[in-house]
């Protein structure tokens, strides 16, 4: 089978281009969700903790349904899910304005919106990938600060239309924005191999003669006969029905029915080798998974990417009400907070990008470095009671909030390329746990105690929990893969921590 080479630009580009607005436009109202988190507070009068579940729940659905999103991708082709998923949040949004309950937004804006974000990101990604191979990091890089870019404009134009328009009317303006997805999913042309004609198809006949990599095929008719006349051998003759409808003996010698014979042999164990190859596959996906959790740094970086969300996430969903609480004015709110930290997330996934990209910068350990210093700017926001200290730290929550750029690459070195796909789907399942976690339990902790200070204590101490935990078991790593370097064991993990990316 010919497969289409990745033409590295050409239409490529115009894939990126479409792929950054995608992102641009779904993201851009679930990641400024806390511009609205503050209207729903005042429209339902629910705690802080069961609101901010409507704004983790966005975020955090499109995560924990990525293998539910790549299969949808698999089957169906990035355009198709494009248009549908376009639909789902635009409707999501719309459906959000008519809420009379915040339980309401856990399904219209929490599910929808965010089961429809994480089909477009999972789109976006496969056809760009598609697309590109030797330009592909970069191609990446691009379409990936759509969101961020979005939640920097979406933060000051939701305000704008709240002022303007209302909650409702808000809603609505941004839902009907977010069509414009279509025309986007529109311009996603599947990538085909030249001069490759149309797949002819197959008859149902036929199928067996075209799926020949099951070891029954390569059986003989007289093998084939014996098998079958060995399952008759207990059991009296029988007639068989032809598509004519007339009756024939079922004798052996008659070709007609040694024909259908061959044939209901080869029925039979090709579903016999189906279900056999699907119980072997599901077997292999548990033990590649339990070996994964043998390897010490994957043990770690699943933990510390969790941590990391429950404590790293709800910046970008609370600070605007932080603001509030720490009584700033809003004539001092030159620029939204939200709109700080989503101008420098682009700026941090792309020079974190650059970082890794160096030979002398090791991956890991600027992975490592982000987590700390952002567990300590977290630690520091209980201190900060005027506009300029929290836009300071927003600011440096956005830029390393662009440790995304990099999480790939030390996934990467982590368990190597070939189980990257599945390494990455279920570090990103937890992802969207602490996703979808973290916002409620930093409101719960204002709830209990009526204010934040307790609450970003606990975000700090579970961000630097994370790093340390990931750094010291990285370290052993190390040390054992400088030994095992002189006579390497085919089983074992290396995750050669002083290598550079």
């Amino acid at each position: 089978m010919e497969f289409p080479k990745s033409p590295d630009g050409g239409w490529g580009w115009v894939i990126v281009a479409v792929s950054f607005f995608t992102q641009f436009l779904c993201y851009g109202s679930p990641l400024a969700v806390g511009v609205l988190y503050i209207e729903w507070l005042d429209a339902f009068g629910e705690g802080k903790g069961k609101t901010a579940w409507v704004g983790s729940l966005a975020s955090g659905v499109g995560l924990l349904a990525s293998p539910v999103c790549s299969l949808c991708v698999s089957s169906f082709g990035a355009r198709s899910v494009t248009i549908f998923s376009g639909f789902l949040v635009a409707g999501g949004l719309m459906l959000s304005s008519l809420a009379p309950n915040i339980y309401f937004l856990f399904f219209s804006y929490g599910v929808i919106v965010g089961l429809g974000c994480g089909l477009l990101y999972t789109a976006t990604v496969t056809i760009t990938c598609q697309y590109f191979d030797s330009r592909r990091g970069l191609a990446l890089g691009l379409i990936s600060t759509g969101s961020s870019v979005g939640l920097f404009i979406y933060a000051a134009l939701q305000r704008m239309l709240i002022e303007f328009y209302g909650l409702d009317g808000c809603l609505l303006i941004v839902g009907a924005l977010a069509l414009n997805i279509l025309a986007c999913g529109s311009l996603m042309r599947p990538l085909q191999a030249p001069n490759c004609p149309f797949p002819e198809k197959i008859a149902p006949e036929n199928v067996l003669e075209r799926y020949s990599t099951y070891s029954e095929k390569e059986k003989s008719l007289e093998e084939n006969l014996n098998i079958l006349d060995k399952g008759y051998s207990t059991e009296d003759k029988c007639n068989n029905t032809l598509p004519s409808g007339d009756w024939v003996q079922d004798n052996p010698q008659n070709p007609t029915a040694a024909a259908h014979k061959k044939k209901v042999v080869e029925q039979t164990y090709f579903c016999k080798q189906l279900a056999k190859r699907k119980w072997q596959s599901y077997r292999n996906y548990c033990g590649e998974t339990v070996s994964l959790f043998k390897n010490k740094v994957f043990a770690a970086l699943f933990i510390a990417i969790l941590l990391f969300d429950i404590g790293g996430f709800p910046p970008s969903l609370l600070m605007e009400d932080v603001a509030r609480s720490s009584n700033v004015r809003e004539e001092d709110l030159t620029m939204p907070l939200i709109s700080i930290i989503g101008i420098m997330t682009a700026v941090g996934k792309l020079l974190l990008g650059i970082m890794a990209d160096f030979k002398w910068v090791n991956t890991l350990y600027l992975y490592v470095a982000t987590l700390i210093i952002m567990g300590l700017a977290l630690c520091a926001i209980p201190l900060a009671k005027s506009y300029i200290t929290l836009a300071i730290l927003s600011g440096i929550l956005g830029f390393l909030t662009g440790n995304w750029s990099i999480f790939p690459y030390v996934t990467t070195k982590t368990v190597g390329i070939d189980k990257l796909a599945h390494a990455y789907g279920i570090l990103m399942f937890f992802a969207g746990l602490g996703n979808s976690l973290g916002p409620p339990i930093v409101g719960w902790f204002y709830d209990w105690t009526q204010t934040y200070d307790i609450a970003f204590y606990f975000s700090g101490f579970c961000v630097l929990l994370g790093g340390f935990i990931l750094l010291f078991a990285a370290l052993p790593c190390w040390d054992a893969c400088n030994k095992k370097l002189l006579k390497p064991a085919p089983t074992a993990f290396f995750y050669k921590v002083a290598s550079n990316v």
